[in-house]
């Protein structure tokens, strides 16, 4: 009896280690911890569903081809669009269906075949120095034109933020016509592509050029940096190409991991990541602007004005941007 009564426990405490196992998911993630951790809180607290985070700036898609079916992942968290398209072209993703999401999110900023879905949209904003040029009218073609010589600055062109940028030319102008563009735009920089988007903003606060291009939830940020407000204070937000298609947009988003062992609640945390309370975190704690129409931005993200987006899918992206990086070596962007 004393045998059966032990067994009985055992068995028990067996279906409770499995039911733990089966209330928590693993996220990899390149957004950072401040970022992700509180949404992520919030979400254990309404849904008793622990988290557990993996972080990384870089190599999770490698990462995740050694595990294989080994993998923890359930949801990837990606920082730009490039690491998205990533995890598709190395099939480490599945499609992740779901009404919520396709409810939450609008189709140009989620995959047709639900294999990835945006979370938050940054626009790739025009910087001009206050003092020497002000506010401008400006479109994505201007970069090129000759009255900007040695008066412009960005980062390097093959940083994923310049490739989807250069991979939208291709889309409304093909490729010989972006070459073209690509070629006038190196001939007007200031110096070598160096630096992140912050630094261009730096930059342009020392003299060293008047324009530069760089996202705009970094302005956001510098503003609230002790050490890098006098940096955002000397420039002026320009949203371009208002006159016409509108500004490009890059997304940080989300996939379902292809070998998640616990898919229904991955799907959960997914259809959470596009609610209100997260987007709106997303809003106010890293000043980008949300994918979920009825989510305001900040206070501070509002106060720039509204702004008309280019209404190419983002997906199309995709397509063009092998032939964006074969443009940037063509005209030697970075050297």
């Amino acid at each position: 009896m004393k045998m059966v009564k032990s067994l009985a426990v055992i068995g028990l405490a067996c279906f409770a280690s499995i039911a733990n196992a089966a209330d928590r998911l693993t996220v990899y993630s390149y957004r950072q911890a401040f970022l992700i951790d509180p949404i992520l809180e919030n979400f254990t607290k309404e849904t008793g569903v622990k988290v557990d985070v993996v972080f990384s700036k870089k190599g999770i898609a490698e990462r995740m081809v050694r595990e294989g079916r080994l993998s923890k992942a359930d949801i990837v968290l990606t920082s730009d669009f490039y690491r998205l398209m990533e995890l598709v072209e190395k099939d480490l993703v599945v499609p992740a269906s779901s009404d919520i999401l396709k409810q939450n999110i609008p189709a140009k900023y989620r995959s047709p075949d639900d294999e990835w879905y945006a979370l938050t949209m940054r626009v790739r904003n025009i910087y001009s120095s206050k003092d020497r040029l002000g506010k401008l009218d400006i479109n994505y073609e201007d970069l090129a034109d000759p009255k900007y010589k040695g008066k412009i600055c960005t980062r390097s062109g093959k940083h994923p933020y310049n490739v989807s940028l250069v991979a939208s030319m291709i889309a409304h102008y093909g490729e010989q016509e972006t070459k073209t563009w690509l070629e006038g735009w190196k001939a007007n920089l200031a110096r070598k592509p160096q630096g992140n988007d912050r630094a261009q903003v730096k930059a342009v606060s020392e003299g060293l050029c008047d324009l530069a291009v760089g996202n705009s939830y970094y302005l956001g940020k510098m503003l609230q940096n002790p050490d890098q407000k006098q940096w955002a204070d000397a420039i002026e937000i320009n949203f371009p190409n208002q006159d016409n298609r509108g500004s490009h947009i890059n997304v940080s988003g989300m996939a379902l991991a292809k070998h998640s062992k616990n898919q229904a609640l991955a799907l959960q945390l997914m259809e959470y990541l596009s609610g209100n309370k997260a987007q709106q975190a997303y809003a106010e704690v890293n000043f980008e602007y949300p994918v979920k129409a009825d989510v305001q931005p900040s206070e501070l993200v509002a106060s720039w004005g509204e702004f008309k987006a280019d209404d190419l899918p983002i997906y199309k992206l995709a397509e063009y941007h092998g032939a964006a990086i074969k443009l940037l070596d063509e005209v030697k962007f970075d050297l």
